[in-house]
């Protein structure tokens, strides 16, 4: 049972690095996004490459930042189970969810996914934008890093809830409230 803990508590480390890392987006979006409105009724100059990269930015930031939100359970929940239930309830249904919502969620977003990216890096795909920016196959990768992101840290969820339910832990929760 300590190599269960060990592996959740290893893909909680993963997480919680890429989260806190790719968290300091945000700031450079704000930054970018106000450069670009100054540029623009400012100076009167439009750059497409620049509010280009404000879209990669945000979708990179909420892609790769997911399995983050996860190990922070910050994700929408609807209570109805969960609110005020006993632990071992807790993870009960967050296994369930794990396994019946979660785990088919990420399969079919990968299945769907890969021959999108796979076919995006076979021609090095790049903005249609005349002045865009190259690269688009690398943002489109991002879709598979939050499938390998979220879906690993469903598994540490799962884990630390088995954990729970066959009492060898009192919570499967292993962060609260966000650090970022």
């Amino acid at each position: 049972m300590n190599a269960l803990r060990a592996l959740a508590s290893a893909v909680d480390a993963v997480n919680e690095g890429i989260g806190r890392v790719v968290s300091w987006l945000a700031l450079v979006l704000v930054v970018v996004q106000f450069g670009i409105v100054l540029m623009r009724y400012v100076y009167g100059v439009g750059a497409i490459a620049v509010q280009e990269s404000i879209l990669i930015m945000h979708g990179v930031l909420f892609l790769v930042a997911a399995g983050y939100a996860l190990l922070y359970d910050a994700h929408v929940r609807v209570d109805v189970f969960y609110g005020e239930a006993k632990p071992r309830k807790k993870a009960m249904v967050d296994l369930f969810g794990c396994i019946v919502f979660l785990a088919p969620f990420i399969y079919v977003i990968w299945d769907v996914a890969f021959p999108y990216v796979a076919s995006s890096w076979a021609v090095k795909e790049a903005s249609n934008e005349t002045s865009g920016l190259p690269g688009i196959y690398l943002f489109k990768t991002t879709i598979l890093a939050f499938t390998v992101l979220v879906g690993l840290q469903g598994v540490a969820l799962a884990l630390r809830s088995i954990l729970v339910i066959a009492g060898l832990a009192e919570t499967n929760k292993s962060r609260t409230g966000g650090a970022a």
